[in-house]
């Protein structure tokens, strides 16, 4: 069976896909180039979420293959000790940097300092994501999940993109989720409410709904912005034994139990589009296990996917955020 056919095989029923069965499977037949190949000596990445779980694993595995690393994270003692474990081959300097990405004024000072500080940055890795049982809000009324994993990124991503795009080839990574496959595009049901209401908070459906966003942005950006010499991507890591799962879905981890991935495995597509010089030919992907997939499995979802919602979702961006970037 061709390595090709094989893969198909893997992706249509989903369970052996996004286990390690997946990964394990694709690794050998497609013959996928070592990660200690790489050397990202010279590169400056920032990483969001890096304190555990995905990310940290993809923090070891860039700093170790040379790059210098902006790690971000909401608790300064979490963030100061998981940067300061980081390898450092080369001697590059590791720095910690402080944010809630739910935060825009955090997430503006944020900028402020990586623009004074770092204007070498390359690389900007949205990671930071979490899957919450109770509905919160930020300080500007927007549902928790939706504030730091759609407009914390893209306020970051509009921030930084004159930065990036001075050191191009440059490149922004989505961490998003498989789980995004059962939601539909929609703005106007993109925030849940609260109980009691016609659409009550359901932690699983509210991430995948901002996981669609993260992934329908990340295209558009890569049409907004296809000459500035940044490159776009999103991607899913399959099912992955992280302590974000172990808490949000314990009975679900029990039941997956050793197929689940390790946090290495589930990273391994992140590190390598963040490595990999091909993926700078390519721009707007959706990828697993090394390679593109389509954005859509159920006809409800395609359906939903509109033009007129694509724009929509920007233009509620830009005015949440207060920062338009074709301005």
């Amino acid at each position: 069976m061709s390595a090709k056919l094989l893969d198909r095989v893997l992706e249509t029923p989903i369970a052996p896909s996004f286990t390690r069965i997946g990964a394990v499977v694709r690794s050998r037949t497609e013959h996928w180039t070592d990660l200690d190949d790489y050397d990202l000596t010279g590169r400056t990445i920032l990483l969001t979420g890096a304190t555990s779980g995905l990310g940290l694993a993809a923090a070891h595995r860039l700093a170790g293959l040379g790059a210098t690393l902006l790690v971000v994270g909401r608790n300064p003692a979490k963030t100061d000790a998981a940067c300061a474990a980081l390898p450092s081959p080369t001697g590059a300097t590791h720095t910690p940097l402080y944010a809630d990405l739910g935060d825009l004024a955090a997430v503006t000072a944020l900028v402020d300092t990586v623009i004074g500080s770092h204007g070498n940055l390359d690389t900007l890795i949205h990671n930071a994501g979490a899957l919450s049982a109770e509905r919160t809000e930020n300080a500007d009324g927007i549902e928790s999940t939706v504030a730091s994993q759609v407009l914390g990124p893209f306020l970051l991503t509009a921030r930084l993109l004159p930065t990036l795009r001075s050191n191009g080839p440059a490149r922004v990574l989505t961490m998003s989720s498989g789980g995004m496959y059962s939601a539909g595009l929609t703005v106007n049901r993109l925030q849940m409410s609260g109980p009691g209401s016609a659409d009550p908070y359901r932690g699983a459906e509210q991430y995948a709904r901002a996981k669609r966003a993260q992934v329908t942005l990340t295209e558009i950006w890569a049409e907004k912005f296809a000459d500035s010499g940044v490159r776009f991507h999103s991607l899913h890591p399959g099912w992955a034994d992280t302590p974000g799962v172990e808490e949000a879905l314990p009975t679900f981890r029990k039941i997956v139990g050793p197929l689940l991935r390790s946090p290495a495995e589930g990273a391994d597509t992140l590190v390598w589009l963040a490595a990999d010089d091909t993926v700078v030919v390519e721009n707007g992907l959706f990828w697993h296990d090394r390679a593109p997939r389509a954005i859509h499995r159920l006809p409800q979802t395609r359906r939903s996917d509109t033009p007129e919602r694509r724009a929509d979702l920007w233009d509620w961006c830009v005015a949440q955020t207060g920062v338009d970037p074709e301005a």
